[in-house]
């Protein structure tokens, strides 16, 4: 009697065989075509396994990571060209809605608008917070304060925020942990008189600034040459929400928190870079994201490695699945504080 046909089923949708002889090529290495072919071949039609090149008869395992950034390319590309089908649609209906008699704006054309170069982006920033009444929230990441720009720009900072301050207006400041024992930080927060508050975590979005919840500036390009002004109340209300629950997640500044490892041996930084692994980034992408330098985040992640007993980056990032340091109740354990940066082996 022939087995029963294999249910189609997406990547996304792995069927419970796939899943079980995946993790099993994951934990060993390879395993026969022959067994791939009649348990689960829909690991060889998402392309999770392909023949070694030694033995035709054996399929390795592709690295989760390297699939999971090849599947999301192939859907980022499936999105873009919607985006340009929208585009092609909206240059072809825009004339004839408008020849109708029909407005096709937005109901507030200013509720987006490109500020372009760093005196013009200052200076509306400026003039939003002149008129600030209530509370402005920012995220500051790392590159902010680093270089002669970031020295350049504290002064002005500095005035534009003792101002509002003194107004009675309270400053809301979320910054990466890295940027705890920045002297130009550390400096502010000495020097600022009135409600201003700073916390920290392993991990922050690009710059934000809302200003009493109508007004908000966010990045437009790489460079910071390019900022977009947004008044759009859904966009705002969207920036504030997502503020208010990572400022709820993260360490406040002051005191500075005891550094304490998390459940087997693994501290809270490498937990961090864990859940990046696992993401598929890499060491570059790492180590910016959490701000550090690129040697000092490859110490941690050999660390990382030699604590779970990992021979490879494809078994580390299973591994770290496996491991548990991920569980919602151990990323708890990253509040109980930053680690100080090290220095890179040499």
């Amino acid at each position: 009697m022939s087995a029963p046909p294999h249910p189609d089923h997406g990547v996304e949708d792995l069927c419970a065989a796939g899943t079980r002889l995946y993790e099993q090529a994951l934990r060993c290495g390879r395993v026969k075509a022959e067994e791939a072919e009649a348990a689960a071949p829909c690991l060889l039609s998402h392309g999770l396994l392909h023949p070694t090149v030694d033995d035709l008869a054996q399929l390795e395992p592709v690295a989760p990571a390297v699939a999971l950034h090849r599947l999301l390319r192939a859907s980022g590309a499936r999105i873009a060209e919607e985006r340009r089908r929208e585009e092609r649609l909206s240059t072809l209906f825009a004339p004839l809605m408008r020849r109708e008699g029909q407005n096709t704006a937005p109901s507030d054309p200013a509720s987006l608008r490109i500020l372009s170069g760093t005196e013009r982006i200052n200076e509306a920033i400026t003039e939003a917070m002149a008129e600030a009444t209530s509370e402005v929230l920012c995220i500051q990441p790392h590159v902010h304060y680093s270089g002669p720009r970031g020295e350049r720009a504290q002064p002005v900072a500095m005035d534009r925020d003792q101002a509002l301050l003194d107004r009675g207006c309270r400053i809301r400041t979320l910054y990466q942990h890295t940027q705890r024992h920045q002297p130009l930080v550390l400096a502010r927060y000495e020097q600022l008189r009135g409600d201003a508050e700073a916390r920290t975590l392993d991990e922050v979005t690009d710059r934000l600034i809302v200003i009493d919840g109508t007004v908000a500036f966010i990045p437009a390009g790489e460079d910071g040459r390019l900022a977009l002004e947004v008044r759009h109340p859904a966009l705002l209300t969207y920036f504030t929400t997502t503020f208010d629950r990572l400022w709820r997640l993260a360490l406040p500044m002051y005191p500075q928190a005891v550094h304490r490892l998390s459940r087997g041996g693994v501290t809270p930084r490498q937990q961090a870079i864990a859940a990046l692994l696992v993401e598929g980034h890499t060491d570059a992408v790492i180590a910016d994201r959490l701000g550090m330098n690129i040697r000092t985040a490859r110490v941690h992640i050999a660390k990382l490695a030699a604590t779970l007993g990992s021979e490879s980056r494809a078994q580390l990032g299973y591994l770290i699945g496996q491991s548990g340091i991920l569980d919602r109740d151990q990323r708890r354990s990253r509040a109980q504080g930053p680690e100080p940066e090290e220095e890179p082996e040499r």
